[in-house]
């Protein structure tokens, strides 16, 4: 069966872009189709200034939503970045076998870093390196499959050069993965500005639909969505971006496509209403059931430390067997393990 491995950064609410490109998918396909891993990659929210109380906070709100979207722990393996320390492990060696050039050449670290020195900051080392430690976050656990939006297909192709390049320099370790996108609606973009993702990381403003808002606050937020020029209600992301957005979004609501649902409607309003309440109709199930979880948290930090058990327990023969490959001495403990007649060679 394929492994398959995503995961979510705590650096913000999550949102209808989130659900619709990735988690939903997540519950109702990839879990039941694949031995499926799903992280809160908390780590990765370190790379820039951050408040440790909101990580912390955002960490297991989007843990709880994860859940809320239909993971099922029985048929998946839920679980926290930061607690299970073969990812820091592995990164390190990555990084052994990573290049500069390589690094600076990443989009996100370019359009990041331009932003943070914009802001008068310092930009951290973690904010370079950090496409190695998504690199270790997949190939720890073999996945073949990384299910991603457009924006981290470069990062699948950095895990994909630096497995290949480790595999003929020390040995076969690694599966190469490679990246899977979803269908329709994977790049659900900002109600306000169509021409941009909707982000978790903005964090403020009426085009992002959180999954946590109220019904009336979605309403708001799809009947003020920015549309085109003209009357006619067509579907052309090029020319018509904004009215492209809201009919993939009700397309993805609503298991319709794009191009059929655009002849549907008459007037721009019409769309909205459809939309508006088509969104709000698929967050419904989602808030109740984050709402029933919160209620019970003990519920939630125990799935967490048994997706953290099991989630080490497949990355450690793998992250052992690349110390081994690259030259690093076993531990005595993993000595010890390899079984009696065992010879560790100095």
């Amino acid at each position: 069966m394929t492994r398959v491995f995503s995961g979510v950064k705590p650096t913000g609410h999550l949102t209808l872009g989130n659900y619709l490109g990735a988690m939903r998918r997540w519950a109702a396909v990839d879990q039941h189709e694949a031995e499926a891993l799903f992280c809160v990659v908390d780590l990765h929210a370190l790379t820039v200034d951050h408040d440790p109380a909101r990580v912390r906070r955002l960490s297991r709100q989007s843990a709880t939503l994860l859940l809320a979207a239909g993971l099922d722990p029985e048929l998946c393996t839920v679980f926290v970045q930061s607690h299970v320390d073969e990812h820091a492990r592995l990164s390190y060696v990555l990084e052994c076998v990573a290049t500069d050039g390589e690094m600076r050449r990443m989009i996100q670290y370019k359009e990041k870093a331009a932003r943070e020195r914009q802001r008068g900051g310092s930009v951290r080392l973690s904010l370079l390196t950090y496409p190695v430690l998504m690199a270790a976050d997949i190939l720890a656990y073999g996945a073949g499959e990384v299910p991603v939006g457009d924006d981290q297909r470069q990062h699948v192709e950095l895990a994909r050069d630096l497995a290949v390049r480790f595999n003929q320099r020390y040995g076969h370790t690694f599966v190469v993965p490679r990246a899977t996108r979803p269908g329709v609606a994977a790049r659900v973009m900002n109600l306000q500005d169509p021409a941009s993702k909707m982000g978790k990381s903005d964090d403020v403003g009426p085009g992002i639909v959180y999954l946590l808002d109220e019904p009336d606050v979605v309403r708001k937020k799809v009947m003020r969505a920015v549309t085109d020029s003209g009357r006619e209600v067509v579907y052309d992301r090029e020319t018509r971006p904004g009215l492209a957005n809201l009919l993939e979004i009700l397309a993805a609501c609503t298991g319709g496509e794009p191009e059929a649902l655009s002849g549907a409607y008459p007037s721009y309003g019409a769309l909205k209403k459809d939309t508006a309440e088509a969104v709000v109709e698929v967050l419904r199930p989602l808030q109740e059931r984050h709402k029933e979880l919160c209620a019970d948290p003990g519920h939630v930090e125990g799935v967490l430390r048994a997706g953290a058990e099991r989630a080490r327990g497949m990355a450690r023969p793998t992250v052992d067997a690349a110390y081994r490959a690259i030259g690093l001495l076993p531990a005595a403990a993993e000595a010890e393990t390899a079984g009696a007649g065992a010879v560790v060679t100095v």
